[in-house]
């Protein structure tokens, strides 16, 4: 196969897993109708482990050193992404947790750049840009002050930028299923000890939370994380996170079908400049070709 439809397949994949993020806004929404934030993260995870258990198990037993070591930095930033946001969302307004959590479109390439001193792409730079003037534009809304829960979710988006950068940077030497199983091994871990810490004990979920926790563990995140370690092979870091800015997209979309929220003006223009974004960080790819 080409590196160019490679690399085609691999932008596939990634928008195929902000598609199924997007609906994981609202399978979230209902989960959260009866069952606290951690207990959420310890159930998704838990499911996350277990398929990913069965699906490696030859894998699994030849598991290096190597391995688990980055397996293990993967999902702690995978965590450290999650509890953050949930930590910093009771202390701000739901629309400014989204729109600073976006900003890991524009941590990512400078994470890049300060490790590794790669040099950043002008169309990437453009594009990252884009992405978060659409995003301030869906979720961000008149109040710019900043507070502690500001600062939290500001910590959340370097996380999910450096879970972006370390999964690029781990596909090419650490087999992916290997890789998967130990990030959500490491998330469930840390997970079950926030459950412990924060006390949440008490499992009484509803059926529909129920059933959007299962699409949370075996779709939004077995699936998705899966496909975003195998997709980032052919896909580098910075356009990664671009096309992952999506998510905020498919987020709305879903939102004004199923939870029936009103379609304004503010959700189109930000919708419109995230998809221009992703374009442009697509065209070095017709021009390499």
């Amino acid at each position: 196969m080409k590196d160019s439809t490679k690399k085609y397949l691999g932008v596939l994949g990634l928008l195929t897993v902000t598609i199924i993020w997007g609906g994981g806004f609202v399978a979230s929404d209902l989960a959260l109708e009866t069952l606290t934030p951690f207990q959420i993260m310890f159930i998704r995870f838990m499911i996350a482990v277990v398929i990913m258990t069965v699906l490696g198990r030859d894998s699994i037993r030849t598991i290096t050193r190597e391995e688990i070591k980055c397996g293990i930095m993967l999902g702690a930033a995978l965590f450290g992404g999650f509890a953050l946001q949930i930590i910093g969302l009771q202390y701000t307004t739901p629309s400014k947790n989204a729109f600073l959590t976006a900003t890991n479109v524009v941590i990512v390439p400078f994470i890049a750049l300060v490790i590794y001193r790669k040099k950043i792409p002008v169309k990437s730079l453009i594009g990252a840009g884009m992405a978060i003037v659409g995003a301030a534009v869906l979720s961000l809304q008149s109040d710019f002050s900043i507070g502690a829960g500001d600062i939290l979710t500001l910590a959340c988006a370097v996380c999910f930028a450096l879970q972006i950068f370390l999964t690029g940077e781990f596909v090419g030497k650490i087999r992916p299923t290997v890789l998967n199983f130990l990030q959500m091994t490491t998330a469930f871990v840390l997970s079950g000890i926030g459950l412990i810490v924060t006390g949440s004990f008490h499992f009484a979920p509803s059926t529909g939370s129920l059933l959007a926790v299962l699409y949370l563990g075996v779709v939004s995140t077995t699936i998705t994380y899966l496909l975003q370690t195998v997709s980032q092979k052919y896909v580098d870091e910075t356009k990664s996170a671009i096309i992952l800015s999506m998510e905020a997209v498919f987020g709305t979309v879903f939102s004004v079908i199923l939870l029936h929220e009103d379609v304004t003006v503010r959700m189109v223009i930000g919708s419109m400049l995230i998809l221009a974004a992703v374009l442009v960080s697509e065209v070095s790819f017709s021009a390499k070709k």
